[in-house]
């Protein structure tokens, strides 16, 4: 008899805990309204805000948090657009003034051209915000080597880049992302590159405990739809890693027996 009963599979982190498994980003969208039709569509409960772009104290302009109510989304503030540690540091003290937001994600950009991760300057930031008391998630390179400095370090979630920023290009280094996820006791999620439902999906067949997206959704023909698309694609690639996918082999092998044909 098939198991249709519903299936509880939530995660935790830094004792918070979501049973959706995909987080939304808050920028190039047309505006905030598309921004949290969005987000109600992807099911995410988890939004991450770029702190300096994103209005959330000036009344004489939209404020994100009209649309995107705190009270029903967990919001993560992020450093985008630091290139310092001392940058991102000061980033994060004024989420906290501005919202009592702990709880937040690092990123320590190296380059305008690439946004990959300067990981010196990410680990040294990790160590001040952990030693001021923030929960920190970190965006960073795929390398297991550094993950696990990070997360003795006290990173609460270990967020490995999947491909550039905004590049769509999917999960470069897979056996990398693998690697890391075994390696890891606290969250594991891919950040950047996503852009299409099956790279979503992928990422979650690796045994990750979820995928942070912004410009796959933002920037789709039709924003609503691919949140809708990617919210099944992460439930999809979590069952299938859960269920365990059959062996791969070199030779054909057949799905009826051969044995005792007419």
């Amino acid at each position: 008899m098939t198991d249709t009963a519903p299936r509880t599979d939530s995660w935790t982190v830094a004792g918070r805990t979501f049973n959706s498994r995909l987080i939304v980003g808050t920028g190039k969208y047309r505006d905030y309204a598309q921004n949290a039709a969005a987000a109600e569509a992807s099911g995410a409960e988890i939004v991450t805000v770029a702190v300096r772009r994103v209005n959330l104290t000036d009344p004489n302009q939209p404020v994100l948090t009209d649309f995107l109510e705190p009270k029903k989304y967990t919001y993560l503030p992020n450093t985008a657009g630091c290139f310092t540690g001392e940058d991102a540091v000061r980033t994060l003290r004024l989420a906290r003034e501005a919202g009592g937001w702990t709880l937040v994600k690092l990123e320590v950009l190296a380059d305008q051209r690439t946004l990959f991760p300067d990981m010196e300057e990410t680990l040294r930031s990790l160590k001040l915000l952990t030693a001021e008391g923030f929960e920190v998630m970190v965006y960073c390179t795929d390398d297991p080597v550094y993950a696990r400095k990070l997360e003795d370090a006290g990173a609460v979630a270990i967020m490995p880049l999947g491909a550039p920023i905004g590049s769509g290009l999917g999960v470069q280094n897979p056996i990398n992302i693998r690697l890391i996820v075994e390696q890891s006791k606290v969250p594991v999620l891919v950040d950047a590159g996503v852009g299409t439902a099956s790279d979503a999906a992928i990422a979650m067949e690796l045994g990750c405990d979820g995928v942070l997206m912004n410009t796959a959704i933002a920037e789709a023909r039709d924003p609503l739809l691919m949140a809708s698309a990617m919210k099944h694609a992460v439930i999809a690639g979590r069952e299938s890693y859960l269920a365990g996918r059959m062996k791969k082999r070199l030779y054909a092998d057949p799905s009826s027996p051969l044995a005792g044909l007419i």
